[in-house]
């Protein structure tokens, strides 16, 4: 029987991502280098050169791997992306999971098929956690949602500073009683809840919150049945801008006045958030500038294949309307 790259990494008792790294000279400690070398030896592993070279022939293609393209975030993700892939006379291949696990899988074998350059890739909250077991043959750059274990480039936001500006802003305004409503599908809305109940604890105020499916209907039922139970919260806080559409929702079809009865915040700056009612606060993400900034480490990560991963940290910006201002 043939031996492959996940009985090396077995027998090392490390990943078969470290295993490809040490294979391919990519950065690892001299003790990891020291223990693949030793299992290479003793399973007998001869790597297929002429499959290597083959995979080396790439299409001039970047995946990119979302997990809601109706999501606008995403949208204006997919589209700076493009524009980068184009000016650098590449295509694009676009798709989508849903947060779906099963497509995810089917996505990344589809990369695999077609030898794309490079991956942009925002994975779901199931695989996140394994993303340093998988051997890809080209190099990745998360977006939104950061490995824990650094073993990838990344480019994302301060997700628990930026929860923790708005809850700051409503409790300046004299919010006591602030609601949560956020995914529960993906990392960052989980970031965004710690940021939260951090900043609510810090102003010595109780967290009330509740995790949802990332979509306007969601939203809109969890925040409904929040108020039917009598004591209204003062002010209403969200994880993206799909919940804040039915959180905003939810309070119109209740008849509430915002925020004179309930104060409103959340995330991504859209354009309808500037033009329903008061003006909705928003966290307000450099989007466009995540998706530049993930192309560069891309076409950085292709000149210098061995360099140790980077993690880009950029913040959110804090844009207050009249959804959450007292007169």
């Amino acid at each position: 029987m043939a031996v492959g790259i996940k009985d090396v990494a077995r027998a090392a008792g490390v990943s078969a991502a470290t295993v490809s790294r040490v294979l391919g000279h990519g950065p690892v400690s001299a003790d990891l280098r020291e223990k693949v070398e030793a299992a290479v030896r003793a399973t007998g592993y001869r790597p297929n050169l002429s499959a290597r070279r083959l995979r080396s022939q790439h299409s001039r293609t970047i995946g990119l791997i979302v997990s809601d393209i109706r999501n606008p975030f995403f949208t204006t993700l997919s589209r700076a992306v493009e524009d980068a892939a184009y000016r650098a006379e590449m295509r694009v291949v676009l798709c989508n999971t849903d947060e779906n696990p099963d497509r995810e899988a089917m996505y990344l074998r589809l990369m695999q098929e077609e030898r794309i350059t490079g991956l942009i890739y925002a994975p779901t909250r199931a695989s996140i956690g394994r993303l340093g077991d998988l051997a890809f043959d080209f190099p990745i750059v998360l977006v939104d949602r950061a490995g824990p274990n650094g073993d990838h480039d990344a480019v994302v936001i301060d997700n628990v500073a930026a929860a923790g500006l708005l809850v700051g802003h409503l409790a300046d305004q004299g919010h006591a009683r602030i609601f949560g409503l956020f995914g529960n599908t993906s990392s960052t809305a989980q970031e965004r809840h710690d940021g939260y109940r951090a900043a609510m604890s810090a102003r010595g105020l109780v967290a009330d919150a509740r995790f949802v499916a990332p979509q306007p209907e969601a939203a809109a039922t969890a925040l409904a049945e929040r108020l039917a139970t009598g004591e209204r919260p003062d002010a209403v806080v969200v994880s993206n801008g799909l919940l804040l559409l039915g959180a905003y929702r939810a309070l119109h079809d209740a008849g509430l006045d915002i925020p004179g009865d309930v104060a409103l915040a959340g995330f991504d700056n859209e354009t309808w958030t500037e033009l329903v009612g008061p003006g909705l606060t928003v966290i307000e993400q450099p989007v466009a500038d995540i998706g530049r900034t993930a192309m560069d480490l891309l076409f950085e990560r292709l000149r210098l294949p061995d360099m140790a991963p980077r993690k880009i940290v950029l913040s959110g910006r804090l844009v207050a309307r009249g959804s959450s201002i007292r007169a």
